[in-house]
Parts: structure tokens; C-alpha cells; sequence
């Protein structure tokens, strides 16, 4: 399937995420929603895709372990469009599989495909598939994760160009338990694979944030996030909100 799959959008509208190494146990599950405001996108219609300029994004996500090492995932989409109001978006579905703690990898390793159906108001390719490999490391107080993502449309005008490399990358300050931890994230698209694109039409945006624990499995995370060249999105305020629940040993 990978092998027959477009370009998608580096900035994603709906997930604004840079995955971390996070297993679940059988029958254990997180439920997220995902609040992004573009307060600086788009003035126009690219194909069918309305401008981005002002959309708010509405994502909910119900993640469940498998075994200990693999988990899969379900998101359901949502935008409100200026002029046209709330509408439902598309949904999504992503395995997540880890590799082990127990073969002591210098480091922690994770994959998590990614395949999308997306209604075409909301972008010019309607169906998409990503990769999306995990590298995480402590360093120090710091962790750093890092997913080098490819990615390519199955359905929609972005099929010529192939695969593209749309990295993606995070350093938080503190352990995941800590009540306030802040954190920088980097988003970017460098354009098909073959060929990136040159570097003012690249995609590269900043997102300085933080995470609050707020207590009984609850994350909540902010962030605010500035583009780097002029290419849309130049400005978009991210809410993330996790609860974790489920069975436990």
C-alpha cells in the first residue's frame, strides 16, 4: 500500500504534533482533541480547498494498545470555514508500533503510519498516506524527539509530485511527570523528495509551547506557532488536550 501511494500539506491542519516514543498497555487508551486556530493562512482557494485564513480545526482522537508494543488510532476531522460555518472534515486512521525497551537501542524507536480522508473544502488531496518514524533521546534534562516524515497523496493533484520529506522535530525541558514543562517544536516541508523546493517556498515554521499536567492523566498543551518564509501558515495558536484511561496491571 505504501509503495502505491501525495504530497500533504507539512503544516497539518487538523494534528499539530510531533509524536513522541508513548506505548500503551492492551486495553489501555488515550482520548485527545486538537484545537488549531490559523490566524495568519491562506487568501485564496488552492483547487477546492477554501482559504486557511481564520479556520479553526477540531480534531478528536481515540488511541488504544493492542499489546505492549503496538497501538492504533482513530481521528475524526472537523473545521469551521469563515463564511460557511462548522463542518465535518474526514477522519483518519494510524498504527503505532514501538520497538522495545528490552533490546536497549541506543535509542527509543516508533512508527506510526498515517492514512487520511479528507473532505475537499479542506484540501485539494482528498486522500493521503504518511510515515512517520520516531526517534527519541534524553539528553540530559532535555528530551529530543525527531520524526522524519514522507508523505504522498493517494488521490488529488498532489499525485505527480510523489513523495515529499516533511520533517518534523521537539526538545522539552523536564520529565514527562513534571507539572510545567516547556518545550520548542519545528514543522517544516522541503518539497518532493527528488527535488526539495526552493528554500522561500519551503514550509518551516516555530512553535514555542508548554505542557501542564493538570492532574488525573490529564495534559494539556499550548502553543504558539510563527513561519520562518512566506509560505502559509504564518501565524496559528495549537490547544492539545490528552486523558489517558483504561485498564491497569
Amino acid at each position: 500500500m505504501l509503495a502505491a501511494a501525495v504530497c500533504a500539506q507539512a503544516q497539518d491542519p487538523f494534528e499539530i504534533h510531533v509524536y513522541e516514543y508513548e506505548t500503551l498497555k492492551p486495553l489501555r487508551f488515550t482520548l485527545e482533541q486538537h484545537l488549531n486556530y490559523w490566524a495568519m493562512g491562506s487568501k485564496g482557494f488552492d483547487g477546492t480547498a477554501a482559504p486557511s485564513n481564520d479556520q479553526l480545526h477540531m480534531t478528536y482522537e481515540l488511541t488504544g494498545g493492542v499489546t505492549n508494543q503496538v497501538s492504533i488510532g482513530f481521528m475524526q476531522l472537523n473545521g469551521v470555514i469563515p463564511g460557511a460555518g462548522f463542518e465535518y472534515a474526514g477522519w483518519r486512521v494510524l498504527p503505532h508500533f514501538y520497538a522495545p525497551k528490552s533490546w536497549h537501542l541506543p535509542l527509543d524507536l516508533g512508527l506510526v503510519a498515517e492514512f487520511s480522508f479528507v473532505r475537499p473544502q479542506f484540501a485539494g488531496d482528498t486522500r493521503h498516506v504518511e510515515v512517520r518514524p520516531i526517534l527519541e533521546r534524553r539528553a540530559g534534562a532535555f528530551q529530543l524527539d525527531f520524526n522524519p516524515v514522507f508523505a504522498r497523496a493517494l488521490r488529488g493533484p498532489g499525485i505527480r509530485d510523489g513523495w515529499s520529506f516533511e520533517p518534523a522535530a521537539r526538545a522539552a525541558y523536564g520529565e514527562k511527570s513534571a507539572r510545567v514543562r516547556p518545550y520548542l517544536e519545528w514543522y517544516s516541508e522541503f518539497g518532493a523528495v527528488d527535488g526539495f523546493l526552493p528554500a522561500v517556498r519551503q514550509v518551516q515554521q516555530i512553535y514555542p509551547g508548554v505542557d501542564l499536567d493538570l492532574g488525573h492523566n490529564v495534559v494539556w498543551s499550548l502553543g504558539i506557532g510563527a513561519g520562518l518564509t512566506p509560505e502559509p501558515p504564518r501565524l496559528v495558536i495549537k490547544s492539545h488536550l490528552e486523558f489517558e484511561f483504561g485498564r491497569r496491571d
